[in-house]
Parts: C-alpha cells; sequence; structure tokens
C-alpha cells in the first residue's frame, strides 16, 4: 500500500491487492473497503490498471462514455476483449445506439406488459409447488425457473443448446476477469458458445418472432450492420440468466438471515421494489467491468494518461458509506435504495433490468402469503471471477 509514481510524474494510491483470488472473490467486501479507504481513483500493481472504488467516481465514469469507452473491451483480458468484439456491451456512441434500440425493443415495460400475466401465473404455480415441500433450493429450484423456462422462450432459441445456456453464461462472465487459471479453463466453453451463435442461432433455426430472430429482422431492414447478429446473441445468452438467478437466490438468503425485514415487507408489501433494489444494492450481482480513457483524465487528484484501462467497481460503490448510510446493512426502507449501480448507469445499463424486476417481484408477490419465515440450511458460494452468487442456497420454509 502507498502512493506509486507512474509515467510522467503521476502520483497515485496503489495497491498490491488482489481482486480474484477464490478468498478475495468469497468475501470480497473488506478487500475493497481498503480500496476505497485509498481513494477515489487507485493503481491496482498486479494488474496495471486503475481502480474506481467510490460510488461518485464509478456513476461519473458510467456517465462518460466519451472519456470512458467500451469500444475497447470491457473485460480485463486482451483475448476475450477480442472475441467479443462488437457485442453491445463493447461499442459505443451510433453504433452503439443502434444495437441497443433493437436488442431493448422487447425489454421496454410497454413491451413487457403482454408477458406479465404469464410470469406472474408461472411464479404461483411454482411457489405453490415448492412452498408445499417445505424444503427448497433458492438457487436452482426457485431462481432458475423463469429465466431457463421463460427468457430462453422469448429468445427464441434453438432447442439444442438451451441446456448449456447457464453453463455457458458463467463461463462468459469468468472470461471477464484478468488472466488467470478460471479464465484459462472458461475460454473452451466461450467458443462454443460463440460457435453456437454463429452456427446455429440462424434465420430457420431461431424461434420465428423470438427476440433472437428480431435481431436478423433489424439486419435485413439495415437497422443495424448485416454482421452483427451473430455478436449480438451474445447480449441474449448471459445476460438474461446470470443477473436475475443471482439476485433472487441472494434475496432469499438476505430474507433469511433477517427476518425481521422479511416481517416488514409481509406487512408492507408496497416496498417490494425497494427490497428489489436493496438487494441489487448489497448482493450487487456484476462486481467489475472496466473501461479505457480516450484522454489524459483526472479524477480524485489522480491523472490517469490516455489509454489506461480503469476498472469499474460496481459492488464497491454499492457499499460505499459516502453514499448508502450503514452500507453492510440489509434495509428494505433505505430511501435511497434506487441509486445503486447493481444494474449498471448511463448508456451501458442493463437492458434486462425492467424484466428481472418483473421476475424477482413476481415470485416475491407469490412468497409473501404463503411463507411466513425462512430458515437458511445450507449455502454455497459460486466462485466467477466477475460475478457474485449462490451456487446453493438449501432453505426450511415456514407457513402462516
Amino acid at each position: 500500500m502507498g502512493d506509486v509514481t507512474l509515467g510522467r510524474g503521476v502520483l497515485a494510491p496503489s495497491s498490491n491487492l488482489a481482486l480474484y483470488t477464490d478468498d478475495v472473490l468469497a468475501d470480497p467486501w473488506p478487500t475493497y473497503q481498503e480500496l476505497r479507504d485509498l481513494g477515489g481513483t487507485v493503481w491496482l500493481e498486479q494488474y496495471g490498471m486503475f481502480v474506481h472504488p467510490r460510488f461518485e467516481e464509478c456513476r461519473a465514469a458510467l456517465r462518460d462514455s466519451d472519456t470512458y469507452t467500451s469500444a475497447q473491451g470491457v473485460m480485463m483480458n486482451d483475448l476475450m476483449n477480442e472475441t467479443l468484439q462488437g457485442i453491445l456491451l463493447c461499442t459505443d456512441g451510433e453504433e452503439h445506439s443502434a444495437m441497443r434500440k433493437v436488442i431493448g425493443a422487447p425489454l421496454t415495460p410497454s413491451a413487457l406488459a403482454s408477458q406479465r400475466e404469464r410470469i406472474t401465473d408461472e411464479a404461483e404455480q411454482l411457489v405453490e409447488r415448492l412452498v408445499e415441500q417445505g424444503r427448497f433450493d433458492a438457487a436452482t429450484e426457485l431462481a432458475h425457473h423463469l429465466p431457463v423456462t421463460i427468457v430462453s422462450e422469448l429468445v427464441g432459441l434453438p432447442e439444442t443448446g438451451r441446456e448449456r445456456m447457464i453453463e455457458w453464461a458463467h463461463a462468459n462472465f469468468d472470461c471477464f476477469g484478468p488472466p488467470n487459471a478460471r479464465t484459462e479453463a472458461a475460454f473452451p466453453i466461450v467458443e462454443e458458445m460463440v460457435a453456437y451463435a454463429s452456427n446455429e442461432c440462424v434465420p430457420g433455426k431461431l424461434r420465428p418472432g423470438g427476440w433472437a430472430a428480431q435481431i436478423w429482422e433489424a439486419a435485413e431492414r439495415g437497422d443495424i450492420a448485416a454482421d452483427k447478429p451473430p455478436a449480438m446473441m451474445n447480449d441474449y445468452m448471459g445476460p438474461s440468466l446470470d443477473t436475475t438467478i443471482f439476485a433472487t437466490a441472494s434475496m432469499i438468503r438476505l430474507f433469511a438471515e433477517h427476518p425481521d425485514q422479511w416481517t416488514r415487507l409481509r406487512e408492507q408489501p408496497d416496498l417490494a421494489l425497494n427490497a428489489i433494489n436493496e438487494v441489487l444494492r448489497i448482493e450487487t450481482v456484476l462486481h467489475t467491468l472496466s473501461r479505457v480513457l480516450t484522454v489524459e483524465h483526472t479524477v480524485d487528484g489522480v491523472t490517469m494518461p490516455a489509454g489506461s484501462r480503469v476498472i469499474i467497481l460496481y459492488a464497491s460503490a454499492n457499499r460505499d458509506e459516502r453514499q448508502f448510510r450503514d452500507p453492510d446493512v440489509f434495509d428494505i426502507t433505505r430511501s435511497n435504495a434506487a441509486e445503486h449501480l447493481g444494474l449498471g448507469f448511463g448508456t451501458h445499463s442493463c437492458p434486462g433490468g425492467n424484466l428481472a424486476r418483473i421476475e424477482m417481484r413476481a415470485l416475491l408477490t407469490a412468497l409473501l402469503p404463503r411463507v411466513e419465515r425462512f430458515d437458511l440450511v445450507e449455502c454455497d458460494q459460486l466462485t466467477n471471477n466477475v460475478l457474485h452468487g449462490l451456487g446453493r442456497c438449501i432453505v426450511d420454509v415456514r407457513r402462516p
């Protein structure tokens, strides 16, 4: 720890902390606190990158896509940035706007209105069955169901390959990290996903009218470049599953660990949306992405050279005590919970945020009258370079 002098006499707080070891990924919060204590811009010696660990600096970076570009990739290794070049996440400007318009069209509140009843009905049936069991896995039995059954159908991918979507999504995000053993092990799986998108996610194999088919239709109309559809399939195949699955499982664990908050929500069900935002804040699913500076830029007294890669530490920002009072406390009445960066911010905010909230709220609505309390039996953290979530979360439920 300390200050380091970089090129051209740039002085910056410096840290040799590792962000991507198993121990830190399992419990990152002390490490994030150390980084926030160092400053709003810190040089990470192990990675040769800067990091913004505080809320205000992260939000400002996400707001300024002219300075913090995504077009040179947002992952922490060159190979993955090359592999996924051209996806929505790795574009800016007019190209990004055109692609986002296509990707986001079926995800607007008005477009999703027609799916609310189906999602609600599916959630009711699922929850009734699981509560009747008395014990269930909130990660695999509850959280997986809506994204895997409904969302994968709405996307309209071929039946062959759907069973691997979660495996591909996990590997995809593992490859967002820096070069390490986890990244290396995931690359062959990502290559299979890319091949599937190129060879199987094509007209004639996609469900007509599905979200994926609409990408090809947009290319035929000239709304996006003709070579874009294969890369854009990735924008549905990973993010449409993992964020909602991990957030839902974490939500149940939090309510099991804080029964007073569950009781409060049962008494005030109108707090459901705020509770979901508080879950997305305190248990942020996507912990890190990066940007590249297009110009020399000074933040919190540190001048970063053009071309520097800067890690945006979303999860640390969401527990920044400068922004959130008692940030490590799960409080469903928190007045500014909606300010979290758990679904991004600015032009690259998560297009599927509306859908994630609809799914999570449908499950909450079904659970509230049926469950008086959750008792946590067993929980296992899933280790991933940039995602934070549970691989297993066994709970017993007490009925009213």
